[in-house]
């Protein structure tokens, strides 16, 4: 596999082509940004962790039936994706009221919900990524309703299968984001990542954030919560 020119570069990934036009290389950074970018810096070791995670995550829901982008894992910072082009709608599910919806309707962090909900935001930096409703999207033509409809039932087996497979190791899934994207072919599948960055995971017995937002709010410890997710999910 031949890695050509970078086609894109994100906050937290490179994206190159490749000699096969199905096939790209993502390579992970270390860069980490929050509050849509306005908040910038760097943890270290962060790109390795993520791409492992990301990719042990991946193969354990493909096993699971859920399709996903994920071909090959090639060296400790970079994956060999299928090529998609990206549903424009981050998916978030919360389990346990936490981050920005706690801010938005007033209320405490840690309220466990009865079942899991749903929201979707517009991927559109120019605008902060609002909040939208599967009716808008719509009418933005960003996708389908049946395309909504199939993102809506990966995400929730997503997260039945990482709820249960996480807590197992002692973590809380609190909530986290998804992004889709088409292949050649029109079909569905789990791209970008699952990770620290992506996801807000709670040691199961002390609620201690092992995720990004001990980067947003300035906790100190990120680099040892990354390593402590890598090393539960990994075991080493």
């Amino acid at each position: 596999m031949e890695k050509r020119e970078q086609i894109y570069e994100g906050k937290a990934k490179k994206v190159f082509a490749t000699d096969d036009p199905e096939l790209l290389i993502v390579e992970y950074k270390d860069d980490a940004t929050a509050f849509n970018g306005l908040k910038k810096g760097t943890i270290t070791g962060k790109g390795v962790i993520n791409n492992r995670v990301t990719n042990h995550m991946m193969r354990m829901l493909e096993k699971e039936g859920v399709p996903t982008h994920y071909v090959e894992e090639i060296s400790e910072r970079e994956t060999i994706v299928k090529k998609v082009s990206i549903v424009p709608l981050e998916v978030i599910v919360r389990n346990i009221s936490a981050g920005s919806f706690s801010k938005r309707y007033g209320v405490e962090e840690g309220i466990v919900f009865d079942e899991p909900t749903i929201e979707f935001s517009y991927k559109n930096d120019d605008l902060g990524d609002p909040l939208i409703n599967s009716y808008h999207a719509v009418a933005l033509k960003l996708a389908t309703r049946e395309e909504i409809e199939r993102i809506k039932e990966l995400t929730f087996r997503v997260n039945a299968f990482m709820k249960e497979y996480l807590l197992g190791l002692g973590i809380k899934l609190v909530d986290f984001k998804l992004e889709f994207g088409k292949t050649a072919d029109g079909t569905i599948v789990l791209a970008d990542e699952i990770s620290p960055d992506t996801c807000r995971f709670w040691d199961s017995k002390t609620n201690e954030k092992l995720d990004k937002d001990r980067f947003r709010r300035d906790l100190g410890g990120v680099e040892d919560a990354y390593h402590e997710i890598e090393k539960r999910l990994m075991g080493d």
